[in-house]
């Protein structure tokens, strides 16, 4: 059926930030709205057709051509996009095994492999850089040493290995790591890392960046071994660490070469280590990065002092602290603060800290309260949301936080000028955290309040059936009359996304919500209330019945017919009448439903909205008579009565306006399939007149879109046939010869084509 989709409020264009004002934003845009690169295209396209290229040894693993090569920096991108995808898997691991691949840097994050997996496909590569944070808990820290330690070209030329969270059986050290002789950078965060273990890599010849955080570090004495060598060194939260405070100074003390130092803790471990290294005059004096979040006791006054005798510092992080509130971190040149005294300082946490979820949750935190009234695009800022949703998905306060941060960012008219590409992967987000946490409600809700932008919900990609699912669910709760009417007109534009296979699939969520939306149709009728949700309510019910014989037959059996006669009885106001009639339009579609709806009730409305003055009223009155006459079976015993409905409908379209004539909505069909048994009903050419009265006011307002619809739908050669047809009346050969005479050059390319079975489906709602 037809559908009228209204023009939005604002225009659907891309809003850069000004380059100078906002010079990341502005280059995140422009990133995000740019093509993907060639590159990444066509490996994205190998990777999801790795079975099409690949053969299969007789382990079931895949392997490339043998006169396949790929250089390094292809090989390693590749393996990247493979493990962020989540294709990255034994079976799948094993096209690296060969010499097709040269790999130098492997970045395999939460992947899930098997120890043997993981030596077979990339030990015998020159690697000089492993990430492998946080891996599936199969795939151990001593079985990636291990594995890592079969080759001597790697012990003494791999230079970074990042084992963040990776799993350590109990009583299985990683002394191992000693052996890496090449190494430069070493982070064992949030592992079972031990005293013994940092005596090991402490003697490490190379080391200049170390990361023990969350470890179970007791005493950093030994770090003393590599004091003139050590530039970076991060320890947040070392909960088990048994020295005091001057101890911990006075090593600290003769780390020379340090550049870089992280004592940042949680707030439940209440440490003032930081609060006395401020207080230290002559340590660190070449620290050019310090972070202290989460210290107990700092001010903004012990800071700046510590700063001051230090003009080169580039970054303080005081998140979680009392500090960075005063004009000298708002003016100080050259410095980055993370903390949470304004947009900045909170971004620059959130950028920090990605990895560490106690400072995420207070950065989105902050960041929420800063945006409550915002009136500013800000790319960046979501995506910095984005990459913390992504970081931790299965922590309920960061995903909550998350969700509510992300309305912040994109409410009201500031979607529009949010890159689609960074909407899809925020709303992905948003409905993988509803998944997560099914039952917790306030979480479900952020979720479909940022379905009320227009612009996400119409203009950018993400996974409608899912959304479909969790909307009509909330259609169908009564509890919260405000999220329900919020549902209630996310689906009356969600529907027209859906492919009527798609509608169909979701039968018990189908039938609950047509159950639903009559009901409230029904209240506001008892309260005589024409609002926002009863239009909203009526346009639902006419996307949802779209080309959806189930939801038509649903919309029968729960005794719609009557209430929609209550609804023509009631309301004389047009655009209620016309979504009605959009409504029955789409019943009378369906042949086995159509007699339903000839009822001596039901057609004296349609008659009399027939003649209404209203040319879209009148337009879909004369569609429902089209479809309701067309087959001759439902009149055998009132043939009469069908005569006349054929002559009121002569009648009318005769005083209709030209077919060019402007509607006060755009008419838009998504297909055209139900012209196809109106067009060659010969013994009725008023049906014909109606369907090409339809089909030339469509191709008006929009050639380029529907002449081509027409044309490959098989609707051109069935125009040529009506015109040489022996039956078609003089009226209908006329109207179909100027048709294609003016629209002539838009069929250029379409001489004649191929006999079709049908015209394309016709579908439709308001919008």
């Amino acid at each position: 059926m037809v559908h009228f989709l209204h023009p939005l409020p604002w225009p659907r264009v891309l809003v850069l930030p000004d380059a100078q004002q906002d010079a990341q934003g502005h280059c995140l845009v422009q990133e995000e709205a740019s093509p993907y690169s060639l590159v990444n295209i066509c490996l994205d396209v190998l990777i999801a057709e790795l079975d099409k290229w690949c053969s299969t040894r007789p382990d079931g693993t895949l392997c490339f051509p043998e006169h396949w090569y790929f250089p390094h920096e292809i090989a390693d991108k590749f393996l990247e996009r493979m493990a962020w995808q989540g294709k990255l898997t034994d079976r799948t691991a094993s096209i690296f095994q060969g010499k097709q691949m040269n790999l130098k840097l492997i970045n395999i994050q939460r992947v899930k492999l098997s120890a043997t997996a993981f030596t077979k496909a990339f030990c015998h590569h020159k690697l000089i850089e492993v990430d492998a944070t946080s891996v599936d808990s199969e795939l151990l820290a001593p079985d990636i040493i291990h594995a890592l330690q079969s080759s001597a070209w790697i012990q003494k030329n791999l230079q970074c290995l990042m084992l963040d969270s990776v799993s350590v059986p109990q009583n299985s050290g990683l002394l191992a790591l000693s052996q890496f002789s090449g190494l430069h950078t070493l982070s064992v965060a949030n592992v079972s890392f031990c005293n013994e273990d940092l005596v090991s890599v402490s003697q490490l010849p190379n080391l200049e960046s170390l990361d023990i955080s969350n470890t179970v570090v007791t005493d950093i004495s030994a770090l003393l071994s590599c004091k003139n060598r050590l530039r970076s060194l991060t320890m947040h939260y070392l909960k088990c660490l048994a020295m005091n405070n001057p101890q911990i100074l006075a090593v600290i003390r003769q780390l020379k070469c340090l550049l870089h130092l992280d004592i940042s803790d949680h707030r439940q471990l209440r440490s003032d280590l930081a609060f006395y290294l401020l207080q230290q005059k002559d340590i660190l004096p070449n620290l050019i990065s310090l972070d202290i979040s989460g210290g107990t006791n700092i001010t903004d006054q012990a800071v700046e002092s510590f700063l001051q005798h230090r003009p080169a510092m580039q970054f303080v992080g005081l998140l979680y602290t009392d500090a960075g509130y005063s004009d000298f971190f708002m003016t100080k040149q050259g410095l980055k603060v993370a903390g949470g005294a304004n947009m900045s300082q909170i971004s620059e946490a959130l950028s920090r800290y990605r990895n560490r979820s106690c400072f995420v949750k207070e950065a989105l935190y902050r960041l929420f309260t800063e945006t409550l009234s915002l009136h500013v695009i800000l790319p960046v800022t979501l995506k910095l949301v984005a990459i913390g949703m992504r970081n931790h998905p299965l922590d309920l306060p960061v995903q909550f936080t998350a969700s509510a941060c992300a309305l912040n960012l994109t409410h009201q008219g500031l979607a529009r000028g949010m890159p689609v590409r960074l909407l899809s992967e925020i709303t992905y987000l948003l409905f993988k955290a509803t998944k997560n946490f099914p039952d917790y409600q306030q979480l479900q809700k952020n979720c479909l309040l940022s379905l009320t932008s227009s612009r996400i919900l119409v203009d950018v990609p993400f996974d409608r059936f899912d959304a479909a699912k969790l909307i009509l669910r909330w259609v169908c709760r009564r509890e919260n009359p405000k999220m329900q009417a919020m549902a209630v007109s996310i689906t009356s534009i969600l529907a027209l996304k859906l492919s009527p296979e798609e509608t169909e699939e979701l039968q018990e969520e189908l039938l609950m919500a047509v159950k639903e939306l009559l009901t409230i149709i029904r209240q506001k009728m008892a309260e005589n209330l024409d609002d926002v949700t009863f239009l909203f309510t009526l346009k639902a019910l006419w996307n949802l019945t779209d080309e959806c014989p189930l939801a038509c037959k649903y919309f029968i059996e729960n005794e719609g017919l009557a209430t929609i006669i209550q609804v023509l009885q009631m309301f004389s106001i047009c655009t209620i009448q016309s979504k009605v009639l959009g409504l029955l339009n789409n019943v009378a579609e369906v042949r086995e439903l159509s007699p339903k709806l000839v009822t001596e009730d039901l057609m004296e409305h349609i008659i009399s909205l027939l003649h209404s003055s209203n040319i879209e009223v009148s337009f879909l009155a004369g569609g429902v008579i089209a479809h309701l006459t067309c087959d001759r079976q439902h009149w055998l015993a009132r043939d009469l009565q069908r005569s006349d409905l054929l002559r009121y409908l002569h009648l009318t379209i005769q005083n209709w306006p030209s077919s060019r004539c402007d509607m006060s909505a755009l008419v838009t069909y998504r297909s055209l399939k139900a012209f196809s048994p109106l067009l060659v009903n010969f013994s009725q050419p008023e049906v014909q007149r109606w369907a090409l009265w339809a089909i030339h006011h469509v191709c008006s307002k929009n050639p380029s879109k529907y002449c081509k619809l027409l044309a490959e739908g098989g609707g051109l050669q069935l125009m040529h046939d009506i015109q040489e047809h022996g039956q078609a009346s003089a009226q209908v050969r006329q109207m179909v010869s100027s048709f294609l005479e003016e629209f002539r050059m838009h069929f250029t390319s379409y001489r004649r084509p191929p006999q079709p079975q049908c015209l394309l489906d016709l579908g439709g709602a308001a919008s």
